[in-house]
């Protein structure tokens, strides 16, 4: 199967992806083969330039449209799947104390403070005692951080409001410095009161004013509600019996580069690659929205749209973070390096667990495949596991500025995405 595999890689190549190329590569004789590094990098390049990708907001509905135009010249037929969002678009979103000041991120579900702020003591929320009337300065855990709900965010948070906080700023101590956004639940804000979340590098002046007994102004101000988003769903039919579905997320906090753009790079060549194949099964693509509410649009999608289990071959689903760029600690400097975040697994099925190994061996992080359970899935896989597909295996994993505004394209390469890619179709490829 390998052989046929690199067979249809060569008969794509002359697929490119509309208007991604560089200046460089506009002018070059040939567009590069589907799939090969220069073609991740196009992709890449595209994905970022569509900006933040918050659900259901400008650059997630582009994309979603971009990514239905390339697909139905390949020969499938897309379709929208909608359904609500909350949004936040902030106008101001700033924490003062004296001389310092720092932009933070408003907490989903947003819970404004209005454009004149709350001004308030500042006080540490490690210390006993009363908050009441006062701005609480929590500081979290240091880990690589993905949601509010995680246990070790939300009783220190709970504990603030429930000695009287009026509001809350969060330290989200991670492997970057930078601010961490959390994915939430959609329904309802966590708190009812304001949430924000500080960088670890901003916070000594005001963990500084808090300890001394200063006062603060936290101001959260903009536009939000509820708003529509869309699961695109690519569909190739060909009358048979079974259905490979291909799914990942397209949306997140900011232009997510790494965390979102190298698997989607990786899928939408997969997606280009299986169009081509000579298999017997029908194809169903699908980029889904509403992801950092705690995983909406894919769980939506299983729901209500997606095969049901006994008509589906194999669901192969790329999460997050899945060739990101590798940095070194130096001096307090990060440096970047030409190598793979390893902080990235696989899970699988027992069916095809082994030859998905197999297919994965010598890729720092995704060769120590797990077995799939409701438990041990990331991301969106785990509502796959859970609705009872016989079949599947996912990706998921948590770079070093996952969820940080500083996901960029130096985060992420073709050359870093194309192992990764090309072991992501052989493991496909060995499990139908």
């Amino acid at each position: 199967m390998t052989s046929t595999r690199r067979q249809v890689l060569a008969a794509t190549g002359a697929v490119a992806v509309a208007g991604a190329a560089s200046a460089g590569a506009a002018g070059a004789a040939t567009s590069p083969v589907v799939g090969d590094p220069a073609w991740l990098q196009q992709v890449l390049e595209r994905y970022a330039g569509f900006g933040i990708k918050a659900s259901g907001g400008a650059g997630d509905e582009a994309c979603g449209a971009w990514l239905a135009g390339e697909l139905t010249r390949v020969g499938y037929a897309c379709e929208q799947h909608h359904f609500e969002v909350p949004f936040f678009e902030p106008t101001a979103a700033t924490l003062t104390s004296g001389d310092a000041r720092a932009d933070v991120i408003p907490q989903a579900v947003v819970r404004p403070t209005g454009p004149k702020g709350v001004t308030a003591p500042l006080r540490l929320a490690e210390r006993p005692g009363d908050l009441t009337g006062a701005i609480a300065l929590v500081s979290l855990p240091s880990k690589r951080w993905i949601a509010l709900g995680e246990r070790d965010a939300v009783p220190l948070l709970a504990d603030a409001f429930g000695r009287g906080a009026v509001a809350a700023v969060a330290i989200t101590n991670g492997p970057s410095g930078e601010a961490i956004a959390l994915n939430v639940a959609p329904e309802k804000p966590g708190f009812d009161r304001p949430v924000v979340l500080l960088a670890p590098k901003d916070a000594p002046p005001f963990l500084a004013a808090a300890a001394g007994g200063g006062t603060a102004t936290l101001t959260v101000d903009g536009r939000g509600g509820r708003r529509r988003a869309h699961n695109m769903i690519a569909k190739l039919d060909r009358r048979a019996e079974k259905t490979l579905i291909l799914s990942t997320p397209r949306s997140g906090w900011f232009t997510c580069a790494a965390e979102r753009g190298s698997g989607l790079a990786a899928w939408f060549g997969a997606a280009h690659w299986l169009a081509a194949q000579p298999h017997r099964l029908n194809l169903e693509v699908v980029a889904t929205s509403g992801h950092e509410y705690d995983y909406l649009g894919g769980e939506r999608y299983v729901a209500e749209r997606a095969p049901p289990p006994g008509k589906t071959k194999l669901w192969a689903y790329i999460g997050a973070s899945f060739a990101a760029r590798d940095w070194q600690e130096a001096g307090g400097e990060l440096r970047p390096l030409a190598t793979v975040d390893p902080q990235r697994s696989v899970t699988a099925t027992a069916d095809i667990i082994e030859p998905v190994r197999r297919a994965f061996n010598g890729l720092s992080g995704l060769e120590a495949v797990r077995l799939a359970t409701g438990n041990t899935a990331g991301g969106e896989l785990k509502a796959v596991i859970e609705a009872g597909y016989p079949s599947a295996m996912g990706e998921s994993g948590l770079h070093r500025y996952f969820h940080t505004r500083n996901d960029d394209m130096r985060c992420v390469s073709g050359d870093l995405v194309h192992p990764a890619a090309e072991a992501f179709k052989a493991a496909i490829a060995a499990s139908i």
